[in-house]
């Protein structure tokens, strides 16, 4: 029985401050980047947006948390952060990659795709306690997703180009 007590008592290299920060603030920077997704009525919005910021946050802080664990003190057991970078990458590259459609001649969903990889980007980042690289990405991303989205609009730039002809003629 105590040996099993003794599993709940480790302590972690940071502290649970720490944790509970960089956690949050993945959820909140996921949250920003997913807003505009969820009021322009894509189908991976907030809660997406702040589910894939938050795993890539924990993926983050459990890979600081193995490197400090006394068990990897030995020689032979090296780590290489990129690995970290990779694996995140790819598994968002997955998911992302359901949400893009070519229907029609016309690819759909690119844009969320590319978010949701941002918020994979901007949640490493907070994991790792980048917080600079954190807010910065997430503040340009939702210029990126909100002001040029609006330009586009005004510009009338998301209609193909037959379609657009139409609508300047009528």
């Amino acid at each position: 029985m105590e040996i099993l007590l003794d599993e709940f008592r480790t302590t972690t290299a940071l502290p649970w401050q720490v944790i509970a920060v960089r956690l949050f603030l993945a959820v909140l920077l996921g949250g920003i980047l997913g807003f505009e997704r969820e009021l322009a009525d894509r189908p991976a919005g907030l809660r997406t947006h702040m589910l894939v910021c938050l795993a890539s946050a924990t993926f983050a802080i459990v890979a600081v948390e193995i490197v400090s664990m006394p068990v990897f003190d030995d020689q032979h057991v090296r780590t290489d952060p990129v690995r970290l970078v990779e694996a995140i990458t790819a598994g968002v590259a997955f998911l992302a990659a359901g949400f893009i459609i070519f229907k029609r001649g016309h690819v759909r969903g690119l844009t969320t795709g590319a978010g949701m990889w941002l918020a994979a980007a901007t949640g490493l980042s907070a994991g790792l306690g980048l917080w600079l690289v954190a807010a910065l990405s997430c503040l340009m991303g939702a210029i990126v997703l909100a002001a040029i989205r609006r330009l586009e609009m005004g510009l009338n730039l998301k209609q193909p180009p037959e379609e657009r002809e139409r609508t300047d003629e009528v």
